[in-house]
């Protein structure tokens, strides 16, 4: 299928912005699940991939009788709202026959989180940003540090490295990398700071 195009109706922001999205699999070939959407978020509008860590074995967080999950993260600039981004990423994952029926931390052919978006923070009920987790989480710190400066700051958590150094690593272990070159995507040209069109609130598509 092909990935959505920009159109006028689409939700833009004046300027780019630098996203980390967390990708995560332990389902039917979970490994092919995350390299081919780490190739799919080479083809969001909008967007341009920059960044793809090492794919990583870790050990399940939640229910033990499930298999390892296969994990990695990507760094993304985007002018993608985040309300825009999070509905790009959902049809991803429906794409590879993710079902979302309310179970946490149950296995799934692929779960895409938004890490962090710039230095926003956001509490609502379908997007908190940062994420919550990535401070408690080495399945997320350990991918993040191979595609973000080791001094970045995550809104309300903490620097990068202070947080991974004090996280036990048991249960991740590196795997190859995803063969994709990059950079991959384009970003069409930044509108003028005063332009009033653009929003940044949830369209009713992306809550679906």
């Amino acid at each position: 299928m092909a990935a959505p195009r920009v159109t006028p109706m689409t939700e833009l922001l004046p300027a780019a912005e630098t996203v980390y999205i967390g990708l995560g699999a332990n389902l039917d070939d979970p490994r092919a699940h995350v390299e081919r959407a780490a190739a799919d978020l080479g083809g969001l509008p909008a967007s341009r991939l920059e960044g793809l860590s090492w794919l990583y074995r870790t050990a399940p967080v939640g229910p033990a009788d499930q298999p390892d999950y296969i994990n990695a993260a990507a760094r993304l600039r985007t002018r993608l709202t985040p309300w825009a981004l999070l509905g790009a990423l959902q049809q991803i994952e429906r794409r590879h026959g993710r079902v979302r029926d309310g179970t946490r931390w149950g296995p799934r052919t692929l779960d895409l989180d938004i890490l962090l978006f710039g230095i926003r923070r956001l509490a609502q009920p379908r997007l908190t940003l940062p994420h919550a987790e990535i401070r408690r989480r080495a399945f997320v710190l350990v991918p993040l540090a191979d595609v973000a400066p080791a001094a970045l700051d995550i809104p309300g958590q903490g620097r990068l490295d202070v947080l991974l150094a004090a996280m036990p690593k048991n249960g991740v272990a590196a795997l190859a990398p995803i063969a994709l070159a990059l950079p991959v995507g384009t970003l069409p040209a930044e509108l003028d700071a005063s332009d009033t069109s653009v929003a940044d609130e949830p369209p009713r598509a992306a809550l679906s």
